[in-house]
């Protein structure tokens, strides 16, 4: 995961922005508390972006050997040297996360969900989330929806900075199974645009974060 001079960075900015903003940026220099980084490009303009102080990214790069990784940091000061550069916070190690090959990670954690189904609204929880589905933790209640109805789906994600996104989308039940005492639907999202996508795999990140560091804070 180490960090060398000249690795490409994806920057996103938290919160999401509404237009899904990206930027391409390489490191130019670092220690052990910064990253120095040139002028960032908007991947959708390809202009030259002037990020603001305390604004804070998401950040994505790949090493040689193929992994991917992705942390949090927000901009802490500019500098000029040779070429006139930007100041990144970079992380304790053990906050800087490894992206798992599959398409989308899948976290286990409780969030709310409410489901509509044929005129019918029901609360439940969820047992994981990913950008790509979820599994609904159905309480033992019962419900008029098998497997393979179209439902609608509301959820309600807390971010660590206080910040509360709802996600509307189509999905689709693809089972209905008891697992553990449990009864669960493993619920797949349709049709999701590009922006809950990114709402749904920064909640799923943070709380991979939460999970690390409470693993650390056990050891």
């Amino acid at each position: 995961m180490e960090l060398k001079i000249g690795t490409i960075l994806t920057l996103e900015p938290i919160p999401t922005a509404e237009n899904l903003e990206k930027y391409h940026c390489k490191i130019v220099d670092r220690n052990d508390r910064v990253i120095f980084i040139d002028y960032p490009v908007n991947t959708l303009t390809n202009k030259t972006a002037y990020l603001i102080d305390g604004s804070q990214f998401r950040v994505t790069y790949s090493t040689e050997d193929k992994n991917s990784y992705a942390f949090n940091t927000q901009v802490v000061g500019r500098k000029v040297a040779n070429i006139p550069m930007i100041m990144l916070l970079l992380p304790p190690e053990e906050e800087i996360i490894k992206i798992q090959r599959r398409e989308f990670v899948r976290v286990n954690t409780t969030v709310d969900v409410a489901v509509e189904f044929e005129g019918k609204y029901y609360q439940f929880v969820t047992e994981d989330v990913s950008a790509g589905g979820i599994a609904l933790n159905l309480l033992n209640k019962p419900v008029s929806f098998q497997d393979g109805d179209h439902i609608n789906l509301t959820m309600v994600l807390p971010y660590s900075n206080g910040d509360i996104q709802y996600v509307k989308t189509k999905a689709l039940v693809v089972r209905i199974f008891d697992k553990n005492k449990l009864r669960l639907a493993s619920i797949q999202f349709i049709d999701m645009d590009d922006l809950d996508k990114q709402y749904i795999v920064r909640f799923c990140f943070e709380r991979q974060l939460m999970i690390r560091r409470k693993e650390l804070n056990n050891v």
